[in-house]
């Protein structure tokens, strides 16, 4: 599929998926920062957005930006993403990279991360919305886990569940270590 056959899909798309979910222009605008007037423009194929007002947009309509462009989207398909297309934050003096499994419209639901630690590595964070909890899964190595003032140790294939609405901590015991993190906010 070409650009321009992409690209004459959009506007048809972009209003079905406002339509879909009950919304007017005025509400798409407060949504997502994008004029009432370039919305509309967009939806009537007056305007080619940029990348960026498209993110704004799928964000603000909670639909999947790959999706709004490209092939119609059966049910029952698989979508893949290789390590290359997956997100990931380099928390460069922490000694842990974090890389983002879980789907941009996931975000303040259930997120789940990839935690690759280095020997010493740590992740510490502030606390979160009120009720979020975390389940890490200790996927390689030793992590010690701080949860207010709680703590826990985990060894490989050991999961660890705690508040997350406190102050918080995951760090690498004895070596280099690998977990699956996910947040749950209720």
């Amino acid at each position: 599929m070409t650009d321009s056959e992409i690209l004459s899909r959009l506007p048809e798309r972009l209003k079905q998926a406002r339509r879909a979910q009950g919304l007017s222009l005025e509400a798409v605008e407060k949504l997502s920062g994008v004029s009432r007037s370039m919305v509309s423009q967009i939806e009537r194929g007056e305007s080619n957005p940029t990348v960026a007002t498209l993110l704004n947009l799928t964000r603000a309509l909670n639909v999947d930006f790959a999706g709004l462009l490209g092939e119609d989207v059966a049910e029952d398909r698989v979508e893949i993403l290789h390590e290359h297309q997956t997100p990931a934050l380099d928390r460069a003096g922490d000694g842990c990279k974090i890389r983002i499994l879980s789907p941009p419209q996931d975000t303040g639901k259930l997120e789940v991360y990839e935690l690759i630690f280095s020997e010493g590595g740590k992740l510490d964070s502030k606390p979160h919305e009120s009720g979020t909890r975390e389940q890490l899964i200790a996927e390689e190595g030793r992590l010690e886990v701080t949860s207010g003032v709680a703590k826990g140790v985990i060894d490989k294939g050991e999961t660890a569940r705690y508040a997350a609405d406190v102050p918080h901590c995951i760090e690498a015991l004895n070596g280099p270590a690998r977990a699956i993190l996910m947040v749950v906010n209720f």
